[in-house]
């Protein structure tokens, strides 16, 4: 790829594309990033502000429940990071019952979008790691309509990218594990607070609970890890399908107890140390059979959230 090639961040304001978008910026990248409301001078500002925006990032408002805006945003790229994603489901909306309907019909709008510009060669989905649970494969156990909406979208795109309707254009899903490590944004991501608190707050252990109950495990990945594999999944010469994106897996056990060893300062409940471990065994290696290398453990995600949480005041 040369040097100021174009690419498309959907959800740049968010935890995962604020990073994706510095990232790509210090690479030399030009990058058309899409905001819900560009009037937001806050969110503006911040992406604005990032080390060499000036020249190299395009902003465009653009909307998943209104998925026919991103267009403009993905016309001339050569690559698209579709990380925007419905969290609630707007109460307003007419043309969609729930987020789940709105995701996946953004989903395919943009990948439509990606073939009608006769650019764009690859599509790259930030999926969830709840997608991968064993429970059934349409989903119907999951929780809420979020993790749900996040399945369906990436079932939807990869059968898109195997359709011969759909122009050649490479598709790859990254199912990513529970993100730690810094933010951007000005506002606390959940996943890192939830990491963080679990030794003080039950509402952050019942979430992660309810995780590894659908998993097995806690499957964990750091900010840092998950940009840079969105990247090597675009510079790859060619590459599609499904890459499980974590670099570790831990039981609960086993991180309270961390916490409870490393953080003296907090107490930790002896229910949550003493907890049932659980010998199941995860793996994948798909990413790091193409050559990606993962940079942070498990040990060093948890010490990040704790070294932010507490530098923001969450715990």
């Amino acid at each position: 790829m040369s040097e100021g090639s174009k690419v498309c961040v959907t959800g740049g304001n968010g935890y995962i594309g604020s990073w994706l978008i510095y990232k790509l910026l210090a690479r030399g990248y030009t990058v058309h990033a899409t905001l819900r409301d560009l009037k937001n001078e806050s969110k503006v500002g911040l992406l604005k502000s990032l080390p060499h925006a000036e020249g190299n990032l395009v902003l465009f408002e653009a909307d998943v429940y209104n998925p026919t805006q991103f267009d403009p945003a993905i016309q001339g790229c050569e690559f698209v990071f579709h990380v925007a994603t419905p969290l609630a489901h707007e109460p307003g909306s007419s043309q969609y019952k729930d987020t789940s309907e709105a995701a996946v019909a953004g989903a395919k709008s943009i990948f439509m979008s990606c073939v009608r510009s006769g650019t764009v060669k690859r599509l790259i989905y930030t999926a969830s790691v709840v997608s991968a649970s064993p429970l059934k494969e349409d989903g119907s156990d999951f929780k809420d309509d979020y993790t749900y909406s996040k399945t369906l979208s990436e079932k939807h795109l990869l059968s898109y990218g195997n359709d011969e309707n759909g122009g050649g254009l490479e598709v790859v899903t990254l199912p990513c594990g529970l993100v730690g490590g810094e933010t951007l944004t000005s506002s606390p991501s959940s996943s890192i607070i939830c990491i963080a608190q679990i030794v003080q707050q039950e509402r952050a252990y019942k979430s992660l609970k309810f995780l590894e109950g659908l998993l097995g495990k806690v499957p964990l990945v750091h900010i840092d890890d998950v940009c840079e594999a969105h990247i090597f999944c675009m510079e790859s010469t060619s590459i599609s399908g499904r890459f499980l994106c974590a670099s570790s897996y831990i039981s609960l056990q086993e991180m309270t107890n961390h916490y409870a060893l490393h953080h003296p300062e907090f107490t930790v409940k002896q229910e949550y140390k003493d907890g049932q471990s659980k010998d199941i065994k995860w793996t994948s290696t798909k990413l790091c059979d193409k050559g990606f290398v993962y940079k942070y453990d498990a040990k060093m995600i948890l010490d990040d959230c704790i070294r932010y949480a507490r530098k923001m005041g969450e715990i």
